[in-house]
């Protein structure tokens, strides 16, 4: 922040807007920008007043309207930076939003920039031309290693091994400096060093807490996966794509790719794989949370989204049921929110288009009605998945993996037979059929059987059956716009065809 601090006050701007959490390290970075200007850096609360950061004077000034007079009597060039100034504006108080515009005025013709520090969502209409945002990126991994350093030299412990400083500090990005260094604070007290795999724990829960993201720990495998060849050999074969040996190669930075089908097909499992295949982080951003009820609140949410992503980077970014968040922009669903839903919109495509950092973006679907057309365009993605119900060769190694996830022995059972029992079943549709066999079986102390199975599977309405119309809408739809995640046997139309097992 330090540079651009610098070349807005040499280009004579009046108002800078320096949204972060991080109120400490952003008042570093001013006054070293002050210093490097050679201009005194005057600083002021409600707290505090006024305090002249040279001489230490300080000045009793509770007041935001009087605090903005002595901003005009101060003589000569310097920076004034007004700490939480954004929340006293958002009653939009039109006193005080007429004096800083004034006081704005006054500082442009007198070489003062006055800069207001706070993590508030939005300015007032009138002063959004006039005062120009900066945001503050998340630390990287050279302002993380100082904190770590510093923390270690104060406990008066040895730096770790470079391989093992590195793991810390790639747990520990998308933090804050303050978020890292209690992160670090807290290994040291439950193990006596600091573990990579507790500060990610810590990582975890701060995401969690902050609503928009979490960070999913999944063993899943392509391997969980039943079916869908085709994906998971796109999949395997662009398992480095994300690594600086790609960017040597050439290899530009992966978009990602969207996956439309039916619900319960397998696509937030891909989701999870495809973590696992690139050897990455997973974020999981539910669409629906990105929409506040605030002013502004929204546009920030994303904001943050993107950040927050870039400073995990590598990770996957799995955006769940993207038709929630965006579902109607553009249409009659997105005119009655005061133009929200579209800048958030055209900010998340934005990024998606343009990123540089090596976010993989994963984004599923249930209902492709519901998205605009901008965001199916393939050049947003790498490419565009189909995933339909499962074949019977898909559903017999569904039935195995299903089997044996439940401590049962797969030679107990005929996959074959099941896979036909369960046509036009859904992968979980047949685990919750096995399940149910399960808490029948268990009632009766023994182990369920095929018979169990085809009684339930014979009593079930599945998704395809009650939902044959949209299902239909969408194979339509994805014919010729979206590959086939499946390689083999299409599935079958026929519906509500029982079949004995036993």
């Amino acid at each position: 922040m330090k540079d651009p601090l610098i070349r807005y006050a040499r280009a004579g701007y009046a108002g800078l807007f320096l949204c972060t959490p991080e109120e400490v390290r952003a008042e570093a970075e001013v006054k070293a920008a002050a210093e490097s200007l050679g201009r005194p850096l005057h600083a002021w609360s409600l707290t505090t007043g006024f305090i002249d950061t040279t001489s230490g004077t300080v000045r009793d000034c509770p007041d935001p309207l009087a605090a903005l007079e002595q901003v005009e009597s101060i003589a000569g060039d310097c920076l004034v930076l007004l700490r939480d100034f954004g929340a006293l504006l958002e009653d939009r108080d039109p006193l005080l939003v007429r004096k800083l515009r004034d006081t704005l005025h006054h500082a442009k013709s007198a070489g003062k920039l006055l800069l207001l520090l706070g993590v508030w969502k939005t300015l007032p209409a009138e002063l959004e031309r006039e005062i120009t945002r900066l945001d503050l990126d998340l630390p990287g991994a050279d302002i993380l290693g100082m904190v770590l350093d510093q923390l270690l030299t104060s406990a008066g412990i040895a730096t770790p091994l470079p391989e093992i400083r590195e793991a810390i500090l790639r747990a520990a990005g998308g933090l804050t400096t303050i978020e890292a260094e209690n992160a670090f604070a807290l290994s040291l007290v439950e193990t006596g060093s600091i573990q990579p795999s507790l500060v990610a724990r810590e990582k975890a829960r701060a995401l969690k807490s902050g609503g928009l993201l979490e960070v999913i720990e999944t063993t899943e495998s392509l391997d969980s996966i039943g079916g869908l060849e085709a994906l998971k050999a796109w999949l395997i074969q662009r398992g480095e794509a994300i690594t600086q040996r790609a960017r040597d190669y050439g290899l530009p930075i992966p978009k990602g790719m969207l996956v439309l089908g039916v619900p319960g097909t397998g696509k937030s499992l891909t989701a999870k794989a495809t973590a696992s295949v690139f050897g990455v982080p997973l974020l999981k951003l539910d669409a629906g949370r990105l929409f506040g009820g605030l002013v502004g609140q929204s546009e920030a949410n994303v904001r943050s989204v993107i950040q927050t992503a870039e400073a995990i980077s590598p990770c996957v970014l799995w955006i769940d049921e993207i038709e929630k968040g965006f579902g109607g922009v553009g249409g009659s669903g997105g005119s009655t929110d005061g133009g929200t839903s579209a800048r958030v919109f055209g900010t998340m495509l934005n990024w998606l288009q343009d990123k540089t950092a090596p976010v993989f973006v994963v984004a599923t679907a249930n209902d492709v009605s519901k998205l605009p057309p901008e965001m199916l365009r393939k050049g947003r993605w790498d490419e565009l998945w189909f995933v339909d119900l499962p074949d019977t060769r898909e559903r017999t190694a569904i039935w195995d993996l299903v089997i044996a996830k439940y401590g049962r022995e797969v030679t107990a059972y005929d996959p074959v037979v099941l896979a036909r029992a369960s046509e036009l079943h859904t992968g979980a549709e047949i685990e919750a059929a096995f399940v149910e066999a399960l808490n029948r079986a268990f009632a009766e102390d023994r182990e369920p059987g095929e018979l169990d199975l085809g009684e339930v599977l014979n009593e079930s309405v599945p998704l395809a059956v009650s939902m044959s119309e949209s299902i239909e809408r969408l194979r339509h739809w994805a014919k010729g716009r979206a590959r086939h995640a499946s390689a083999g046997e299409k599935p079958s139309r026929r519906q509500g065809r029982k079949i004995d097992v036993g």
